[in-house]
């Protein structure tokens, strides 16, 4: 009998317990899943590929190390010399070329905080992303950084709201800590509000079309991958804060094949040319890729070069998990 009430006992108590509680992806929406699990495989084959350039690049090393050998062990031995001597020398040439681009990069940098365009990419979204969204904005900054060192004409380079698991991702970046920008935890709200009447945030939801970028102005990009699940967010974000609002021209000079969806580093990419040639066309179509223009604007490319559009597309993230909507 004594057995027989534990057992009852036990069996009120699993009763009584509370239900565990559902599991992530239970909780999501069929399309969400979809979603998800597109992103997973998406995952799992660049990691595959990943691993495949890796072994790739290996070969390839291997293979040059023993035509080298080869080479070497084919010549005289006051040839061979000449064969060290001359490739020492060719390396050398390299590194003082690598060394004299990266102190006129530096130079232009040092310029660019002084009298560049000041352009922020707002942070403070990192809690509406998932672990994956968030390090595609990371290596999305990463390219922003890259192209902008890259610029004849770079922009000065503002990184606000960096907190939490956002600051973590980018502080393992190899050179973070010497990068030549701004780098804020605090909100661009408070960062600038010295300066909050010249403050415009780029959102596709405005109603003024940017025209012409002013030096005195500052322009902010929503960094928020995936922005559809939060519509007019950053429009709301600025109505709120009582800043000015603006969107790119995109529409003046092209037909988007579908949602109107950049990386951020297309947004910044599109600026950044601009400020060097002052043609909105040509910076739109050198940087939107061609498969997110209609069939129209796509066969005319409106005087941009295919090589041009090639080279450009190269440096790009074409994933559309790592896109947000275009403020146009």
């Amino acid at each position: 009998m004594e057995a027989v009430g534990n057992d009852q006992n036990a069996a009120e108590n699993v009763n009584d317990a509370e239900p565990s509680p559902p599991r992530p992806e239970e909780t999501l929406s069929k399309t969400a899943q979809k979603k998800l699990l597109k992103q997973q495989r998406f995952e799992a084959k660049k990691a595959e590929k990943k691993a495949q350039m890796k072994e790739l690049k290996k070969k390839e090393a291997e293979r040059k190390r023993k035509e080298w050998e080869e080479t070497l062990a084919s010549l005289t031995e006051e040839e061979r010399l000449k064969l060290i001597e001359s490739r020492k020398n060719l390396r050398k040439e390299r590194m003082e070329k690598r060394s004299e681009e990266k102190d006129k990069k530096m130079e232009r940098l040092t310029k660019a905080k002084e009298c560049g365009q000041k352009i922020v990419i707002d942070l403070e979204f990192s809690h509406l992303m998932t672990p994956t969204e968030i390090n595609s904005l990371v290596q999305q900054i990463m390219y922003c950084y890259a192209v902008n060192g890259r610029c004849t004409s770079p922009a000065h380079l503002w990184l606000t709201g960096c907190k939490g698991e956002m600051d973590n991702q980018l502080k393992r970046l190899p050179g973070f800590d010497k990068w030549m920008m701004e780098k804020e935890n605090q909100s661009y709200i408070v960062a600038l509000q010295d300066q909050k009447e010249n403050l415009v945030y780029l959102t596709a939801d405005a109603e003024t079309v940017l025209h012409e970028l002013d030096l005195k102005k500052i322009y902010i990009i929503g960094g928020l991958v995936d922005r559809n699940r939060w519509k007019g967010i950053t429009m709301k974000k600025a109505e709120e804060q009582g800043i000015q609002t603006a969107k790119l021209p995109i529409g003046n000079y092209l037909k988007m094949s579908s949602s109107q969806v950049l990386t951020v580093n297309q947004v910044l990419e599109i600026l950044l040319k601009f400020l060097e040639s002052r043609d909105w066309r040509a910076s739109f179509f050198q940087v939107i890729p061609q498969r997110k223009r209609s069939q129209g604007d796509a066969e005319e490319n409106l005087g941009v070069t295919e090589e041009e559009e090639n080279a450009d597309k190269e440096d790009q993230f074409p994933s559309k998990k790592n896109c947000v909507e275009a403020p146009s």
